[in-house]
Parts: C-alpha cells; structure tokens; sequence
C-alpha cells in the first residue's frame, strides 16, 4: 500500500483539527468558577492553597485522558507528558500556562455569562446594572462581531488570564490524546501557580521539566506572538525619621510620612509612570506605600524593555530619595532592588528557530502573525534565562485584571490550532 504524499496527510490533519469538537469553553467555563487568586503577602508556595484546588483538577483530568505521569508536586506546579508518537528524533516542546489569578480584582465566586454570537451591542452585567462593555472603550470586541464572548458577572474579574491558556493546553492535550494520526515528538505540559506575583517558576523543576524550548499561553488578541518583555526589577525605599512626644516636638521630630509624601509628590506625574508611558517606554510604579512617624516603606516596580535602562531608574530614584532627605534634616533613606526577570528577547535572538516555528503555524493557521512586545511579563520570560526559550502566544484574553475581562471562544479554539500546528511542523 503506497503512503500518502505529506502535503496531503498535513491537509488532512488540518482538516480534523477543523472538525474537532472542541472543548476549550467548557473547560473555561468550568476552571473561573475556582478561586485561584494569588496573594502577594504570603510566604508561602503556592501563596494561597486555593490555587491547588485547580491544579490538582487538571492533574486528575489530564489522567484521565490517558497522560499516565501527570502529577501536581508539593509546590503547586503540574507535569505531564504527552509521549512521541514518532520514531523521529524531535525536540522536546513545553507549553505552559498558569492557573492563578490576579490580584487586583477578586476571583472568588466567578459566574460566567455566554454570550453566543455576539451583535456588537452593549453588554451589561446583572451583578452591576452600571457597568457595560462596548467596542467604543474595547476596540478589539469590535473585530469579534460574531464570536461566542464569554463575560464574567460584573463583581469579579473572569479569570481569562490565565485560565483561558490553561483550558486551550487542556483542549490541546485531549486533541492529541484522541487523535494519534497526528504524529508528533514529546511535548511537556506545565502549569504553574503565582505568576500574578512573580514567582510563577520560582520552583520550577527545570531538570524534571527537561524540555528543549517552550510557548507560554498568555497573551491576547488572535494572531499576536510576543517575543519580547519587559526587564523588570523591584525597588524598596526606606525613609527613617525621629519620633518625639508631639507635645514637645518642636525641633526633634522628623516625621517619616512627611518626608515619604514629599518623595512621592516630587515623582513626575507626566512622565516615567505607567499611566503616562505606552509602545517601548519604561516606568516607575509605586505599588504599596506603609508609613509612621519613624519609618515609611514605599514599594516600587521598575520597568523597561532596555535592561541597562534598569539603573538608570533606579539611580534617578534614589536621586528623588536624596532630595526629600535634603528637606527634612535628620531623616535618612535607604534603597533596595531586587532583579525580577529580563527581556525574553536577549534569549529568543539566540534562538531564532522557536519564533520562526510559531510563525509558520500561525499562518498554517490562516493567521497573520503580528509580533508585538509585551508591557509585562509572562513566566516565558524567567524560563528564558532559565534555559527554555519560551515566547508567548495568543489565548484571546482581554481587558485583564479588571471587571469587564473577557475572552472570545473562537479566539481560543484557534489557539488550540496553532498549537497543534507547532507540534506538526517540528
């Protein structure tokens, strides 16, 4: 029996994808109803135990299609491996995605509304009769005129990011589970918890993980692959003061909380903060300030696409932190920063084939592929220097953090194509 030519076994495997009946929105429907929400102010991995709710669930769902070694470890993160089913000698590929949630906004008692077919018009939310999305204010729900938007209530965000990648690696893994003519090589499925507060990999098992490159499931509108993020450090500074009785504080007392309100008042309000800065500008953002007569804490992030530009705003801080000292005689400072991740870009430059593969499966895809740079970072950042290049693929997550996050289920099942794409043309 003579073998199929391969530009007719690949157009075949597009067209099953094409026909799969996909199972990305009801995962998703099923996965923002368990509050996963990080929690900053913990010590503890994961920082909520909540997030094992979930993970533990996609351990046990991924078992039960048949990927014997899934597994959550103490720390949170889930392992799978979906095995060869090619003689070939491929690369190992990774995708990643986490499980927890944002924050910003609550993440507990999510209800998601589907909207099928969407019109264009307002949507509204029962839980909070004020409150609309609408294409004026979300111009990219204006190009999903038609597609199937999931909402959440209007009290809680919906949790697409990151739920929305971890249901299309869920869609993905059963896809191949179920369909073995699609050959492939070894493919490592990794969720993670904490990546809203930057220790989406601090435990990483990078040995276990033992995959070549990776895509990380977390960017947004349909055809974007981000190979760039931001550099990122945090910054704390320290303001200490003199307490006294303030009876009789004339000439002793230095207040700490006014020389931390006279720094803060003395940070450019036009420029250098994230509400000023868009494309490839870096900021300055302070995000926790805690403060009393004898000591103020302020707590900062530090941004920029430009790694050595990291200094250069650390340098004008403290610069800002000497002249409030300078004000108020007496008081002192002290300043601390703390490297967070890098720029995936200075990885993925020395890696030009993991970006070249996502591009060709998006156009396999019929996408376009548009490369964007992130104003943030994904866990593909850290896993980058961690020895995984890893850049960032579409999930249709939108409006993030907030209220009116929302996500299109189209946008998901072609993700879950792409995917599937990826792993062909290796």
């Amino acid at each position: 029996m003579s073998l199929l030519p391969l530009h007719f076994f690949n157009y075949f495997c597009r067209m099953t994808i094409g026909n799969y009946k996909h199972t990305v929105a009801e995962r998703f429907m099923r996965y923002v109803q368990i509050d996963t929400e990080a929690d900053p102010n913990s010590e503890t991995q994961p920082s909520s135990m909540k997030q094992k709710d979930l993970l533990s669930l996609l351990a046990k769902e991924l078992r039960e299609m048949g990927i014997e070694d899934a597994e959550m470890d103490e720390y949170g993160y889930v392992y799978a491996t979906i095995p060869s089913n090619t003689d070939k000698a491929l690369p190992v590929i990774c995708f990643c995605a986490h499980a927890d949630t944002a924050p910003d906004v609550t993440g507990a008692n999510v209800k998601p509304i589907l909207h099928k077919a969407y019109d264009g018009s307002p949507i509204g939310y029962p839980d909070d009769e004020t409150l609309f999305l609408t294409t004026e204010d979300h111009p990219y729900l204006k190009e999903r005129i038609g597609d199937d938007i999931i909402t959440a209530s209007g009290k809680t965000l919906l949790g697409a990011d990151d739920k929305a990648g971890v249901s299309i690696i869920m869609d993905l893994a059963l896809y191949l589970m179920t369909h073995p003519e699609v050959k492939h090589g070894k493919i490592r499925i990794l969720f993670t918890p904490d990546e809203e507060i930057g220790r989406g990999v601090n435990k990483v098992d990078m040995k276990k993980l033992g995959a070549d490159f990776g895509y990380t499931l977390d960017g947004g509108p349909r055809g974007v692959l981000e190979g760039e993020s931001f550099s990122a450090d945090a910054a704390t500074i320290i303001f200490e003061g003199i307490s006294a009785h303030p009876g009789y504080a004339k000439d002793k007392m230095v207040s700490a909380v006014k020389v931390a309100s006279y720094f803060m008042n003395s940070l450019p309000k036009d420029t250098w903060c994230p509400e000023s800065t868009s494309g490839m500008e870096g900021f300055v953002h302070a995000v926790h300030f805690e403060a009393a007569v004898e000591k103020a804490t302020i707590q900062f992030i530090v941004r920029d696409f430009e790694t050595s530009k990291l200094k250069e705003h650390e340098a004008q801080l403290e610069e800002y932190a000497r002249k409030a000292i300078a004000a108020f005689p007496g008081s002192k400072y002290q300043a601390s920063f703390k490297e967070q991740y890098r720029n995936m870009r200075e990885i993925l430059d020395k890696n030009p084939q993991v970006m070249a593969l996502a591009m060709e499966a998006y156009k396999k895809a019929g996408l376009n592929p548009v490369t964007e740079s992130i104003r943030g970072g994904t866990d593909g950042s850290r896993l980058s220097f961690m020895g995984l290049p890893c850049p960032n693929i579409f999930t249709g997550e939108m409006a993030i953090h907030s209220r009116k996050e929302y996500v299109s289920v189209q946008d998901m099942e072609k993700a879950v194509e792409v995917l599937v794409n990826i792993v062909e043309e290796i």
